[in-house]
């Protein structure tokens, strides 16, 4: 599959991330609360690994098995770096560097709240140094990769906002092409996995870092419809593409950490990013559980996404407006 091209400035192009939700009328509160349908029609609300707590989470909504219970999941670009799932496996650190990650996730149809189970979910990231697996040659150099970053001005540089593509190597990928060619066939930090009977799927890997461009986000895809076979997935279609985010004071703490703090690559914000949705965990915001003090011994991130498994999101459905611009 295909994915979209960064921006000349290294960044991955804006999702169109106002969706037309009328159709998917949330009955719950807030953004994070899992509905069932319950005795009598009715929907209720629960909790899903801290997405709603307290009295509240178990609160009885008055509405009919007719009404969405859920919103969908933001769409967002796939980006440049998807490789096709060939890494069936839920430990997908390898031999990489940093804080250890647990990355749990649910799958539900946003329409009815059902889980959706047997789907296959891959998840990519880059490494604390910003490097994607794969790609190796293109995050050599400069913020990318962790080296220094060049300081000052071209001389010769030219006025107003740049055109044309960005030179190959640059660390974030922006290829100005779309999906980029794998450069080796290295797959660390890449992986897919099975969602069970209640729609979960858990994966092992380490915080990632950040590179010139993008805040800090894991890419992610969840197939349906397919067949599981000895040799992975096959057929099925994609259902949803979007991205994890990392709120800002996680960030700062895995930075005070090796190798991150080792990273000098310019580092955009969750505010800055011309990816994130700025819409809270609907747009993939992730909830964190770390010790505060030392987020060194690791950290525990879930999420519930609403998908809509009878439609196909494969990226194409996120090009920016005409009047986006590159940040």
């Amino acid at each position: 599959m295909t994915g979209n091209a960064e921006n000349s400035h290294g960044n991955e192009q804006g999702p169109k991330h106002k969706r037309d939700l009328t159709r998917r009328k949330v009955v719950v509160a807030g953004a994070g609360a899992v509905a069932a349908v319950g005795v009598g029609g009715t929907v209720a609300a629960g909790a899903f690994a801290g997405e709603a707590k307290g009295k509240g989470a178990t609160a009885s909504a008055s509405a009919t098995a007719s009404e969405v219970c859920y919103k969908l999941t933001s769409e967002t670009t796939e980006g440049p770096y998807y490789i096709d799932a060939d890494k069936i496996r839920q430990d997908i650190t390898e031999d990489e560097e940093g804080i250890p990650l647990t990355l749990k996730l649910k799958v539900i149809d946003a329409d009815t709240c059902k889980p959706v189970k047997n789907a296959a979910v891959d998840i990519w990231h880059c490494t604390a140094l910003g490097i994607y697996s794969g790609y190796e040659a293109m995050g050599s150099g400069g913020g990318g990769g962790g080296g220094t970053p060049p300081s000052g001005s071209p001389s010769d540089a030219p006025s107003g906002t740049p055109t044309g593509e960005p030179p190959s190597g640059a660390p974030s990928g922006g290829t100005g092409g779309g999906h980029s060619e794998p450069t080796d066939d290295e797959r660390y930090l890449r992986g897919t996995w099975k969602t069970d009977k209640h729609g979960y799927v858990t994966f092992k890997t380490v915080f990632p870092g950040w590179y010139q461009g993008r805040a800090v986000h894991i890419h992610t895809k969840v197939h349906v419809d397919g067949t599981w076979t000895d040799a992975g997935y096959e057929g099925g279609h994609t259902c949803h593409t979007g991205q994890f985010f990392f709120d800002e004071k996680s960030v700062l703490a895995s930075a005070e950490v090796s190798p991150y703090s080792t990273n000098t690559a310019t580092r955009t914000t969750l505010t800055e990013d011309t990816i994130y949705p700025q819409n809270g965990h609907e747009g993939g915001l992730l909830y964190l559980k770390y010790d505060k003090k030392n987020i060194a011994k690791g950290v525990h991130a879930d999420l519930t996404m609403g998908v809509a498994p009878d439609e196909t999101h494969d990226s194409t459905d996120t090009q920016p407006s005409a009047s986006a611009s590159a940040s």
